[in-house]
């Protein structure tokens, strides 16, 4: 079977520990996480985990499986990128020096739509948001240009094209039965 980008979503509380947990669940299963980054969720008090790799649908379906079966897992959910909304942010750190040597760099940010976070003799740092090959094609031209000093691109975050949160109408349906109990 042909391997797949999916990207799990994981709602928990924020508890000590729960990392660790969830890696472990790829680590058996020998696979490599992409990309991974936790925040808040827009529910209060729920921590949100999204986690890029490349493997089966058959494959991922268990991994979620085996999340969900976490006591400190509310839940969790798998998606293709259709199914999302998606971005990175990337910072590039270059010389100033050798970037002002280029001549105007108007084109350069008004082509790769960045932001200058920080300039100063020694050094600019640049921002990007936007996909994984763009914020890539940008990394292989200042490298190629200007050389690259350092440079940090985030884990995915990404949000469902639903309405809603997908755990907003699960916490709904518990709080109806419970209230039917």
């Amino acid at each position: 079977m042909e391997n797949t980008l999916f990207t799990i979503t994981v709602f928990s509380e924020n508890t000590v520990g729960l990392l660790n947990q969830i890696t472990i669940i790829f680590t058996r299963r020998a696979l490599n996480i992409e990309t991974l980054s936790v925040s808040p969720s827009a529910i209060n008090g729920i921590h949100k985990f999204t986690i890029t790799l490349y493997t089966t649908l058959d494959m991922v379906e268990k991994v979620v499986q085996q999340i969900d079966k976490r006591v400190d897992i509310l839940k969790s959910y798998y998606n293709t990128d259709e199914g999302l909304v998606f971005q990175e942010i990337a910072l590039y750190k270059v010389a100033t020096e050798k970037l002002l040597a280029l001549g105007s760099i108007e084109k350069l940010i008004r082509n790769h739509h960045i932001h200058i976070l920080e300039m100063n003799e020694n050094f600019v740092v640049f921002e990007k948001t936007g996909h994984y090959d763009e914020t890539q094609q940008l990394f292989e031209e200042l490298s190629e240009s200007v050389g690259v000093l350092q440079f940090i691109r985030s884990g995915r975050v990404a949000i469902t094209k639903s309405k809603v949160e997908r755990l907003s109408d699960m916490l709904e349906s518990m709080r109806k039965f419970e209230k039917n109990e």
